[in-house]
């Protein structure tokens, strides 16, 4: 298949063009190059990150976002972020399992990809999925971390809203929750807060971040309990909110950590961060701005 084709076909919304174009990138496929070029970086679609440690209920939250979102009859994009196996770099978890309920929705697309290597970071090639991803047309994309390492905290360059989920049984360490966590969160969710202690602990969360320098984000707490649906539409308002802030305020940023960390991955020569933030500023406006070929040019 042609790569005008396929991606043709992929701005169509057929998914076996999406799920081929997604193989080609993942796996530096010939022709993946040429894909990427082609990519559309003016669309708006919210990408939302779900972080926070093992066993806060993420999937379950996910799963919630899901079924909420599509029976308003959008369209919603999965990334999930698995450890990787040792042996074929193959995803572990069985995230596709735990969100089996959607399996059959054609509202619905999820994708696990692994960390390959990256010691519980994101995949490099999870910048490159995205991007595929906006240019189906999703109205939403998730992503989905496995809530250890620097997956945590890199979730902020590749999401416009970072949602970090807790529960009530982290109160205790509440002053020891990681300041890199705290930097990212543009909404904090308290989630099985149908626990002891919940109301408290979003209290005490809530006086922590008014110790934060004002901004033009107020970040929320939140509380749910994802297994009984409560609190999602409300969280699904917040992230709405946000996304409207962060077009003005975050998209030249995000841009310039993607660029950033592409180069990286690619080893190609030293670029500043604030070089590449100058240009993003400068570019992100133009209609013809493609972020792969604009690193062809360094």
């Amino acid at each position: 298949m042609k790569i005008n084709h396929l991606f043709d076909s992929l701005q169509k919304g057929d998914f076996r063009a999406l799920s081929r174009a997604i193989s080609l990138v993942e796996n530096e496929s010939a022709g993946s190059e040429e894909l990427l070029h082609l990519l559309d970086f003016h669309k708006k679609v919210p990408v939302i990150g779900v972080t926070g440690p093992p066993g806060a209920g993420k999937s379950t939250l996910v799963n919630a976002l899901i079924r909420e979102i599509t029976q308003k009859g959008f369209r919603i994009g999965v990334v999930a972020i698995d450890p990787t196996s040792p042996f074929n770099y193959g995803s572990l978890l069985g995230d596709r399992i735990r969100m089996a309920e959607h399996f059959n929705n054609e509202n619905v697309f999820i994708r696990s990809l692994a960390t390959r290597g990256s010691l519980g970071g994101l995949s490099i090639k999870t910048i490159e999925v995205i991007d595929v991803m906006k240019a189906f047309g999703f109205d939403y994309i998730i992503i989905e971390t496995v809530g250890v390492g620097q997956s945590e905290v890199e979730i902020a360059g590749l999401a416009d809203t970072s949602i970090v989920v807790l529960v009530p049984e982290a109160g205790d360490e509440i002053q020891g929750i990681k300041s890199g966590l705290m930097e990212i969160a543009d909404i904090f969710v308290v989630n099985k807060a149908d626990r002891d202690g919940a109301d408290q602990f979003a209290t005490n969360l809530k006086k922590l971040l008014h110790q934060r320098p004002a901004s033009t984000w107020e970040i929320p707490v939140l509380k749910t309990v994802a297994a009984k649906n409560e609190g999602i539409v409300e969280l699904i308002s917040q992230i709405e909110k946000h996304f409207s802030v962060a077009q003005n305020t975050k998209k030249p940023f995000l841009m310039a950590e993607k660029a950033y960390r592409l180069i990286q991955n690619k080893r190609m020569k030293d670029v500043s961060k604030n070089k590449l933030l100058i240009d993003m500023a400068q570019h992100i406006n133009d209609p013809a701005f493609n972020l792969y070929r604009y690193l062809k040019t360094l």
